[in-house]
């Protein structure tokens, strides 16, 4: 099997694994899927995800399907470099391979300028057209075009993920009440733009960075949303490298509005909240720090 025929005939691609017939070498996928370099008859690879057997939770329907979408949608904004679909099976997906390198300032700043370009092709309304996770959870995309981004937010990305963070006893009273706060003030931050054509997950561990020195967008929870949320993420747990750098290469290609800088915890509680709903207590004082941040800027 090489490269040509695994584009016109991805569907074989389980059976030449489960015969033994490709190269399978096993690389670090992220903190839910397994993940392997496929190396082909011809030389090229390509970087393959399955679900893990005896994963604590069955896959979802559609899972790699909706990440498929995601990637393809953001591959054609022609901004941030994306690698191509190769095959997108129930339980597989195949990307083309992007060796790794070290980030550097240069990379990082024309980063940034190619990310404003993404997130200026826009959508055609908040949310998407296909099913929508955030690693395994769901998020729900149902397009909306007839609500501020402020309303939106806070009843798609803050809503449902509070109430699992309640649910699995990951958030106390306390965190409660100041996350129902914000949420009932979220028309006072201001910022309501149309929807851009967002990451949607954008923390710094789902930045590729090559040998190509470019950077690349992989593992999205693609939709259309607020830019301010995919910068804001790239912030969180530790920053992306030179996010200095990023940030200005992003305001080179188009600037962001008046007090941005405030709204950045609003726009990081989704993603916090996300991983109380997955992870349980161990970020609830980041949930309660980004709420008390943002309430004090309100």
């Amino acid at each position: 099997m090489d490269l040509a025929y695994l584009r016109a005939h991805p569907e074989h691609l389980p059976t030449f694994l489960t015969h033994q017939r490709i190269r399978e070498t096993p690389v670090s996928g992220g903190s839910i899927c397994s993940a392997s370099r496929l190396t082909l008859d011809d030389g090229n690879s390509v970087f393959a995800k399955t679900w893990p057997q005896g994963a604590g939770t069955p896959m979802p329907d559609g899972f790699f399907a909706a990440e498929a979408n995601g990637l393809r949608w953001l591959r054609e904004a022609d901004g941030v470099p994306v690698p191509a679909v190769v095959a997108a099976l129930p339980r597989l997906l195949a990307l083309d391979w992007v060796d790794p390198g070290p980030p550097d300032a240069e990379a990082a700043e024309s980063f940034g300028r190619q990310l404003a370009i993404t997130h200026r092709a826009g959508a055609d309304h908040f949310g998407a057209p296909w099913t929508g996770f955030i690693g395994a959870l769901p998020q729900d995309n149902t397009p909306v075009a007839d609500r501020p981004w402020s309303a939106w937010f806070a009843q798609r990305r803050l809503v449902p993920y509070l109430r699992l963070s309640v649910d699995n006893g990951a958030l106390s009273a306390a965190e409660v009440a100041l996350v129902e706060q914000l949420i009932g003030r979220i028309d006072q931050y201001g910022g309501d733009e149309p929807p851009a054509r967002v990451h949607g997950d954008l923390w710094p561990g789902n930045l590729l960075w090559g040998a190509d020195r470019r950077c690349h967008l992989v593992d999205p929870a693609a939709h259309g949303g607020h830019r301010e949320t995919d910068l804001a993420q790239l912030a969180l747990f530790g920053g992306a490298p030179h996010l200095d750098r990023v940030l200005a290469g992003y305001q080179q290609e188009w600037p962001l509005t008046d007090g941005w800088s405030a709204r950045v915890p609003v726009h990081q509680l989704h993603l916090l909240l996300v991983h109380t709903a997955l992870f349980g207590a161990a970020y609830r004082q980041a949930v309660a720090g980004a709420a008390r941040q943002a309430l004090v800027a309100a």
